[in-house]
């Protein structure tokens, strides 16, 4: 399991063939990458804040949950803070399991708690101001399938 918190930009394509790499014994890799999106057309940038050392625990936790509802070879969560442009990558969840079904359904989880109860604070800059954003009910209504 690898838990990483960071300012800097990472590359997408690197970081899931190392992650499939340690993963030999596994039959499925499954990733997400998540992109800050610029749905109003008016985002300068977006950023977020997070607690070092709380934020990690957390992570680590909600990985060592999914470790044990299904059977992981490995888990990678990667999510970034600071100010981001609209584009670049701000996180990605990566699993490894001996069949899809787990990987899959472990990556879903995590990108859920990811989404909704994550320790991350998110403010978007735009033009004409800042605004905080709120979680999404349908983000929140996901995490209600697990």
């Amino acid at each position: 399991m690898e838990i990483r918190v960071q300012a800097e930009p990472f590359d997408y394509g690197a970081e899931c063939n190392a992650f499939a790499a340690r993963a030999p014994g596994a039959g499925a890799v499954v990733s997400f990458c998540g992109i800050v999106r610029d749905a109003s057309g008016q985002l300068a940038r977006m950023e977020i804040e997070h607690y070092p050392g709380m934020t990690e625990r957390a992570l680590t936790k909600i990985a060592a949950e999914a470790g044990e509802r299904w059977d992981l070879a490995d888990v990678l969560i990667l999510h970034r803070h600071g100010p981001l442009a609209p584009g670049e990558t701000i996180m990605m969840v990566a699993t490894a399991a001996r069949h899809r079904a787990e990987a899959f359904a472990a990556a879903e989880f995590l990108m859920d708690y990811l989404k909704s109860r994550a320790p991350f604070w998110k403010k978007e800059i735009t033009a004409t101001g800042e605004a905080w954003v709120e979680a999404a009910e349908r983000d929140e209504s996901a995490l209600k399938r697990w």
